[in-house]
Order: structure tokens, then sequence, then C-alpha cells
């Protein structure tokens, strides 16, 4: 099916693919649509709930039909639209939603149902009988949903992400975006234009016209070069602009050219931009009838590309059906190219009769008829009756919908204009957008590139520089002229979304069932759901809406539109998180000297962290922990806590703030001074616990638990950003920089002190002081607190220093008869002494809950105080925070456990509480565990019964206060 001396293609380069398997051969600059086309392939693909055929109907990324699946394995992608996908040599490709073939699709059968599954069946059929949701409907549905599948492998290909700024983004590479491009870059901005085609050109490549004396396309070239030259251009082809947010943002997906060795396959991008002229062009719109839907069935338009750009044709004998003069020009462009025009069937009345083949005016195609694979004739309605005739594929052109999406992304609602029978955008929708061109309704090549000047002109005075006045390019100004057709009337099914199988019939029900709302109407018929997200199919269905309802067009409104504008991969927009790069491993400085010592290292908030150190003659890790723990309660241990998370605040408002976000008063906290706080979710929820210390006058460190780092650093910079703006600090996540350890026990003074340049002692360094030290020439901070309920400090350092330091302070305290503990003894530790982590605060607990409601300031307000007093967030029927022991002073206790009253049946509605931390405490000789019970702080002393189903525990437990050892906090103090 290829035409001599048409299209663009290399005819020098030949490319070999494979399609369900059979082989095929194509040129290089096809693309995968083009190519089927030259081999006389029309039926692509099955749509969704009928799976009847379906073959090409547009050339562009808004195709709803031809969707693929590229490669095979892990390396498969589906649901590729085969119009927008580059030939290489050696591409497999496969059709979808088929089985066991594209040729024999045994669920065609749908089809032969259609009458039973009308617009909104699934409300009406999957109702009852009840039972047969879960048993019948659900696995069907599920087993019958979906259009490609994903391998269930991992997938091995690489994406990337990128951000750009720039002083205008061009959104569209047509006549109109070169021509603003290359006017705004005159006037000194810097701009970038990005286009989804592989060149810029847009319209141009796919007609038979000329610019400036010269081939459309050969003009496009031209210009092409000269941007790419330009200092003050960007040119991304391969790019669509995918949505645009707040702010000037805009994402873009680029496709990375084909085979270009060690590339990823795509990058997503952030742009940010002052200002954005939207040249997206215009999407061509089908007329439904009764057959509209067959293979050879394609958009006037696309058959002009596919005949311009690519050198093909879909058919030997072709008639054109349409109600604009594009019929007439496609009609006209495939004479000249020698394919047989079997007619023109021109919908207006007064169409001015144009070329040497039989044109009709004043009728309408009523039917494509033939075999399933394909048209094979029509059946044309004139004012003389009715004929039929033979074709083997027909152009179709319902007139031109702007391609206004983009502006709509922030909630704007388009105009509608009469005189094109479309919609367009209104100014202001995407704040520092302009729209212009065929995208704003100027549908000839010359209006299109005055408005592209005249646009650019526009920003570039609104951002102070002077526009270019040059001359425009001779080119064509024909006026647009439609009679609007949406619909022929008729028997039989008149499609319009042609992958969700929505006909005129469906949208008319829905009306007729009160579905009258365009975004009801959408839901309950599915259209516009499909892929393309109905950029074909929406103003011919909302317009049959309009005509069912007795309203306008513009009463009934559009949809609404949302990003993105064509599908992007998940991977794309997640580039870098594949693997290891989902949760990269985070190691401290202490890592490489832990796993030395044999420690197994286990992930607490995406950091690798040592269990426990064993030595010889352990043979379990209790061993080890219980000598850990016994260590750091009689001698000395060192841990390594850099993980937690640390946040540097400065400046003069810095103490304000830090009242706004936690519980309890932060600016009377005096320099060289450190104070537990709480912080408060919005909701009245603890958030997280940690410490701060304060530095400086204007100067707070703050710490926040490891899991939670990235969380609480969100929630500060939200709160300054979007709560008190006008406060005056600074902040960053130091967390990284810092390398950080704890030095608990009784003997771990005189350890620092044989290390510190100036010693340290009670009255110069107390309970909860922090300050700056020395120690071997190297500025460090210390901090005189304790999670373990002992004598200790954690000691900070440039990250730098770390490793060594971690080195000489557990040397020092294996000298002192201690050493190194890990995350197991650190656990046993905090659970003796009552101390909470994100097991106990885990999102659903209260300041009441974990017993710190008197943390919560009543002299000034803070984030989450006054839903935090909410009815029902406090008082007896909360579950409180308890420690638990069990009553035979042996059976272990399992966190996740339910707490009963004894005699009470162990079933979900008589649970009183839960276990959330447990261990065995080589202190008391006896497991312990902190939970919540329900009004547990005054029911210390009384019996419950700790079941856990799962593991087949069931233990009577003794209530008692949360801290177990040294309540009075004699060793933390001494």
């Amino acid at each position: 099916m290829r035409i001599n001396g048409r299209g663009r293609v290399d005819r020098g380069r030949a490319l070999s693919f494979t399609f369900d398997g059979r082989r095929y051969s194509g040129f290089a600059g096809d693309t995968l649509a083009s190519a089927l086309v030259a081999n006389d392939v029309k039926l692509l693909g099955r749509s969704f709930k009928y799976h009847r055929p379906r073959g090409l109907l547009t050339a562009g990324s808004e195709e709803p039909n031809a969707l693929v699946t590229l490669g095979a394995g892990a390396a498969s992608e589906p649901n590729a639209r085969a119009t927008m996908v580059e030939l290489r040599d050696g591409l497999q490709v496969r059709s979808q939603n088929r089985w066991p073939s594209l040729d024999w699709d045994l669920l065609a059968l749908n089809d032969l149902a259609a009458p039973f599954l009308g617009a909104g069946f699934y409300y009406k059929t999957f109702m009852w009988p009840r039972a047969f949701w879960e048993k019948l409907y659900e696995p069907a549905i599920r087993r019958a949903a979906g259009l490609g599948a994903l391998s269930g492998k991992s997938n091995p290909d690489r994406y990337e992400k990128a951000f750009a700024f720039c002083d205008l983004l061009v959104i569209g590479g047509g006549p109109t975006g070169m021509m603003a491009a290359h006017r705004a870059a005159e006037a000194g901005l810097d701009v970038i234009l990005c286009d989804e085609g592989t060149v810029l050109g847009g319209r141009l490549l796919s007609e038979d016209e000329t610019v400036d004396g010269q081939p459309g396309a050969d003009w496009a070239a031209a210009m092409q070069r000269d941007l790419a030259a330009h200092p003050k251009v960007r040119v991304m082809t391969r790019t669509t602009v995918t949505g645009a947010y707040d702010q000037g943002t805009f994402g873009a997906l680029e496709r990375i050219v084909p085979d270009a060795e060690g590339a990823p396959l795509e990058c997503f991008w952030r742009i940010v931009a002052k200002r954005s002229i939207l040249a997206a062009g215009a999407l061509e719109r089908p007329v439904a009838f009764a057959g509209n839907d067959r293979p050879g069935i394609l958009l006037a338009g696309a058959m002009r590309a596919y005949l311009h750009r690519w050198g093909v044709v879909p058919g030997r004998r072709v008639a054109v059906f349409g109600n604009t003069d594009d019929a007439h020009r496609t009609a006209r462009d495939l004479a000249a190219a020698g394919v047989h025009v079997a007619a023109v069937i021109d919908s207006r009345t007064d169409a001015k009769v144009q070329g040497d083949f039989p044109v009709y005016t004043g009728a309408q195609v009523c039917r494509g008829a033939g075999g399933r694979d394909g048209v094979e004739a029509i059946r044309i309605r004139t004012p003389r009756g009715e004929e039929s005739i033979a074709v083997d594929a027909l152009a179709v052109s319902g007139g031109w919908n702007p391609s206004l999406h983009l502006a709509c992304h922030m909630n704007g609602r388009p105009d509608w204009r009469e005189d094109i029978a479309a919609f367009v955008p209104r100014d202001g929708m995407v704040p520092g957008m302009t729209a212009a061109g065929a995208c704003a309704g100027a549908f000839s090549t010359h209006g299109c590139l005055s408005a592209g000047a005249a646009a650019a002109a526009l920003v570039a005075r609104d951002l102070g520089r002077t526009p270019s006045d040059a001359a425009l390019p001779e080119a064509e100004d024909a006026p647009y002229r439609i009679k609007a057709l949406w619909a022929v009337p008729g028997r039989g099914r008149a499609w319009l979304d042609f992958q969700n199988d929505v006909t005129v019939k469906d949208v008319v029900q829905a009306a007729q069932e009160n579905f009258r709302s365009v975004e009801h109407m959408k839901r309950y018929t599915t259209q516009g759901m499909a892929p393309d997200q109905g950029k074909s199919s929406n103003v011919a269905a909302l317009a049959v809406l309009a005509d069912a309802t007795g309203r306008g067009i513009p009463e009934t409104g559009t949809t609404t539109f949302r990003p993105p504008f064509v599908p992007v991969s998940i991977a794309a927009m997640g580039a870098g998180a594949q693997g290891m790069g989902f949760a990269p491993r985070r190691r401290t400085t202490s890592d490489a000297a832990a796993r030395a010592r044999g420690a197994p290292m286990i992930e607490a908030g995406l950091w690798y962290r040592a269990s426990y150190f064993p030595q010889a003659g352990e043979a379990t890790w209790r061993q080890s922990c219980d000598r850990e723990v016994g260590m750091v309660r009689n001698h000395v241990g060192i841990c390594d806590v850099s993980t937690l998370g640390k946040i540097d605040l400065q400046g003069p408002d810095a103490a304000d703030f830090l009242d706004l976000v936690y519980t309890n008063r932060m600016s009377t906290l005096k320099p060289g001074r450190v104070r537990y706080g709480l912080m408060l979710r919005e909701d009245g929820h603890v958030m997280d616990d940690g410490t701060c210390a304060r530095l400086g006058e204007g100067h707070f460190v703050i710490t926040t638990t490891t899991a939670a780092a990235g969380a609480v650093m969100k929630h500060l910079e939200f709160v300054h950003q979007c709560l008190v703006p006008h406060l005056d600090l600074a902040m960053i996540s130091v967390t990284e920089s810092w390398a950080q350890f704890a030095v608990a026990g009784p003997k771990s003074r005189d350890l620092l002190n044989g290390l510190l340049e100036t010693p340290v002692d009670d009255a110069s360094f107390p309970f909860m002081a922090c300050g700056p030290v020395r120690l071997g020439g190297v500025a460090a901070r210390l901090f005189r607190i304790s999670f373990s309920g002992e004598h200790a400090y954690e000691i900070a350092v440039p990250a730098r220093y770390g490793a060594s330091l971690f080195d000489l302070l557990v040397a020092r305290a294996e000298a002192m008869g201690g050493g190194a503990y890990g995350m197991e003894a650190l656990n046993v530790l905090r659970l003796e002494k009552g101390h909470i982590t994100h097991a106990e605060i885990h999102g659903r607990t209260t300041a009441f809950d974990i017993g710190m409601d008197r943390m919560v300031s009543a002299a000034k307000e803070c984030i989450g105080k006054t839903m935090a007093a909410r009815p029902g967030l406090v008082g007896p029927e909360r579950e409180q925070l308890v420690g638990l022991a069990p009553q035979d002073g042996r059976s272990a206790l399992l966190p996740g456990a339910f707490l009963f009253a004894p005699d009470d049946k162990a079933e979900r509605a008589a649970a009183q509480g839960y276990v959330t931390s447990a261990g065995y405490s080589p202190t008391l000789g006896a497991p312990l565990a902190l939970g919540f019970l329900r009004d547990g702080r005054a029911r210390q002393g009384e019996v419950v019964k700790m079941v856990d189903h799962l593991r087949g525990a069931e233990v009577l437990c003794t209530v008692t206060d949360s801290v177990r050892v040294d309540p009075e906090g004699g060793r933390l103090r001494g």
C-alpha cells in the first residue's frame, strides 16, 4: 500500500518487525501504524466491552484503537499506541485484548449479547443474587478487565527525571508554536519548545501546501534547524506536555530516541515557566453512523497524514465523508496520488463541488458494511434516496476540536464557539498561559503563524522585552466552513467511544434514565474513560446528550479534563525508584565496623542498623541482647544513633515557630539546654516525639524518630510555608551531616572525660544540657540525654569522623567492661524505662493515651491542640498506655496480641486493648511489655488476659506502670 513518490521515510533503510509472530518490513521514519498500513494490515485490536474488530482511526497520540504490546518478557510494554511507536529493526509487537488470537477472539461473543450489555448494565446486572458477587461476578469481571497485561516481572528498563526552567514554554511544534518560539527568542526570552512528534511541523508534515514559497514540510525543517541553533531556544521533540500545575509548573514526558545506546526509555520532566503558550493544535473528530467502527474507516486528516508523511494509504478505492472542506482536500490529495476516489459525501447542501470525482452534497453515510475485518462498502443517503458504494477505505471528517485539554487542568471551563462548532480556551484558565493557533480556533496556516507571532509579542511585552515586528511568511489562509453533524440517524449501532464501545443509543439511554449531567453520563456509559480520554469522542457525545436533553451544547458543558494528557508510565514518574532505588540502603558511618564484628543488620526507616553484636560462646541473639543490656546497666555501652532525624532551625522567629509545632513551650528553653518535645498532627493525634536543643539564642537542633524524619521535615516546611510564612527562620535536615553516638551507663562520664579536651561534671554539664566540645582537635556537640534510662550522653561529630570515633568509643568501652550494643538491647532498655517509639505513637494515639496530656501547654496554642480535645479523644473510655507483666513471671508476651478481661471470651467485641512492644528484661529477670488498655492508668494491679490466636498464645498479665526500672530517674540524673 505504498505510494511511489510520496512520504518522507528513508526508503533506503529497510526495517524488519513482527506483529503477532508474522514478519513484516517497513522503512526508517515509519511508525508502527504506517508500516502496518503499508503491509495492508487493517485489523489491529479489539474493543474493550464487545471485542469488536478495530483498526486505525487517527495518526497521532489520540488514537483509541491501535493499542499493542511491545517486546516480550520483562521488557514488554502494554498499551502502546501504534501511531506513536517509531519503527525499529527487530521490533516485536503483539495485539492484545483477545484470545486465542486477534482473528479468532472468543470474547467477540460479547457482541452477540450487546442488547443485554447496554449503558449501565453492570449497575443493574450484578446486584442480584447477592451471594454471586464474590463467587462469580467479581472474579469474572477482574479476569476480563484491562487491555494489555504486564509481564509480572521486574522492569529492566531505565527511566530518568529532569528539571528545566525558562521564561516561556511553548507547547506544540506546529506553525503556531515554531513562530511563537522564534519570535520570543528573538525578543531575548529563554524558550523551551516541546512537541510530541519526532520532528517539528505539526500539520504541515501532513498536508500538501506551501509556506513562504516552499513545501510546508521543508519550511518546517528549516525553521527547526534555526530554532535548534538559537542560543535562547531548547527544542524538545518526542516530548509531550502532560499536565499544567500551580506556579507555572508543567509535567512533560520525553520518549528517548529508540535504540540509543545506554539511554533511558523515557524521561519525565518538571518544567517551570514564567509564561506559556499553548499551541497544541486541534484534533479531528469522527461522525457517528451505523457501522462506523469497522477497520478501514479513518479520520480524513489521518488519511492525509499517512499519504503525505509516510507515503501509504489504507485502501485503493476510497470514499470521503465530511461536513467541512477538509473532505474535499482529502479527496483531491488522494486523487493526485493515484488513489481511486469512489465518492465525496458532503452533508452540507451548499458545499462547493471540487475535483474530478463523484460528489454528493446534502448527503450522509448512513452505514458502513462489510466483513468483520474491514469495510467493503458504504450505504449513503442522498436527497434522491439511498445507494451503496463499494470501497475498501473511508475517510471521515466531522470537524476539528481545539486541543485545549491542558488549559482545563486547573479546573477552568472552555467557551463554545458556534462558528467552528467547537470549544475554545478562555483567557486565564491557567495563569500565565496564552492559547494560540488551532487550539484557539484559528484553522488556517496563515492564521496559526499570525497567532503564534501575536502570542509571543504579548508574552515578550509582559516580561519587559521588545517583540519582533518582522513580516510573516506567506501561507494558506482559507476560511473554515462547517455545518455541525454529530450523528447520522438510522438503524444500527453508531459508535462514539471506539475503545469503550459507547454508542449514540447509550448516551440517549443515559439521558432517559436521568443521567443528564455530562459527568453522570460519562460514568454511567464509560464514555471518554478509555485510554484516549475521549479526545475523539467527547464533544460529539455531549452534543448527542444536549440533543437528548433539549439543551444547548454550552449549557450541557464539558467533562473535566485532568492530567495526564497522554498516559505516563509510573516508572517514568518514579524514575530512579526501581529496585534498590525504591528503598535505597542508607548506611551509618559505623556500618563497616559493625559488620566486621558480626552484627546482623536490620532496616530502620531505610537505614541499616546493627541488631546485636555476638561474641564467642553466644548461640542465640537473646544471649547477646541480655549481655548488652547488662553491660549498659552496669558498665558502659556505645550505640550509633546517627539515624535519628536531625533538623537545624535558625532565625529570630525560630523559637516562636517551635512553640507552634510542639505541644510544650520551647521559647523558654535557655541556650545550652535540651527539652523533650511532642508534636501533634492537625487532627490532634501524636505525630512524633524527640528532643529540642537550643545551641544559641536563635539556633535550635531538633531530633525526630528515625522512621518519621522525612514526615516531620515535610510537616515543618508545610507549617512554615502555608501557615506562618511571616515568621523569619530557615531550616534544613542535617541527619546525614552528623554522626551521633550514645554513650550510656554508670561509667559513661569517665569514658568521655578520657577523650574530651575539657572534662564535664554534673555541675558544668547537668542532665538535659547541651553544648560544643572538642576531642582530638575536632569540634563536636555533646548532649546529656538518655533513651536507656542510664547516666548517658550523645556525642555528635561531623560525619567524616564517625567511623574513627565509633572505633575509639567501643575500644574504650570494652576496656571498661562494656562495648557496643545494638537495636535489640536498645529496645529492651527503653521498654524497661517505659519510653515510647512509633510502635506506640502509631498514628491513632493522642497525648492523653500515652500519658503526656500535661505536656500540651495551656498557656499557648499549638498545632493539633484544639482537635486533640475533641470528645472521644480524652476520657476513661480511651485505651491508655500501660505496662504488662506475665503473672507466672516467665510466659512470653507478644506484640500485636489483644487484651481481654480474664473471664471474657476472646473475640473482637470484647477486646479492651492490645500489646504494642514486648521483650525479656534481664534487669528484672522476666518478660515485660507495653500496651494500650481501656482506662488503663486506673487499672494498675488488675489482671487481664493476653490472647494471640495466630500464634496460639494465652497469658494472664498484671497491669503495671509503664516505667519498670528506676521510676524516680536517679540513674539518668546522677
